[in-house]
């Protein structure tokens, strides 16, 4: 959360005394319009929830050598609803293409995170375990 001067839409933040406090709204998904504060962040969630079980591959290759571990995939969704991944780790460099190729496969938002009623790029952390119980 942000602290910042006065002014902007009441759904962006409240006042504490003289101090606006700002706080960060979640991006829009396809499917989450019309949705507002907690129902925006809850439902950015389960559509990112989705997503990661839809689209989650187990690497064959890596299944074969039992490969296993955590990735951890750090990404942003920017100013214009796009995703940037910004740092990936954990696991073998096989398993962390499979995290990182789930995560930039995230369809274009309907709407950039906001703050303060501006976009504002949103950041996030996405843990994929890869277990192949061999």
């Amino acid at each position: 959360m942000a602290v910042v001067g006065l002014g902007h839409a009441q759904d962006a933040g409240s006042v504490q005394g003289t101090t606006v406090i700002m706080k960060e709204v979640a991006p829009t998904w396809a499917g989450c319009e019309g949705k507002k504060g907690t129902g925006l962040s809850d439902c950015f969630t389960k559509m990112l929830t989705q997503h990661i079980v839809s689209n989650y591959k187990y690497p064959p290759s890596a299944y074969k050598k039992n490969e296993q571990g955590v990735v951890t995939v750090d990404f942003i969704i920017n100013k214009l609803g796009m995703v940037e991944i910004t740092n990936v780790s954990g696991g073998t460099p096989t398993l962390q293409k499979e995290a990182k190729r789930n995560i930039s496969s995230i369809p274009k938002m309907k709407e950039p995170g906001k703050l303060g009623g501006k976009p504002h790029e949103i950041s996030y952390s996405v843990p994929f375990t890869f277990k192949t119980g061999k």
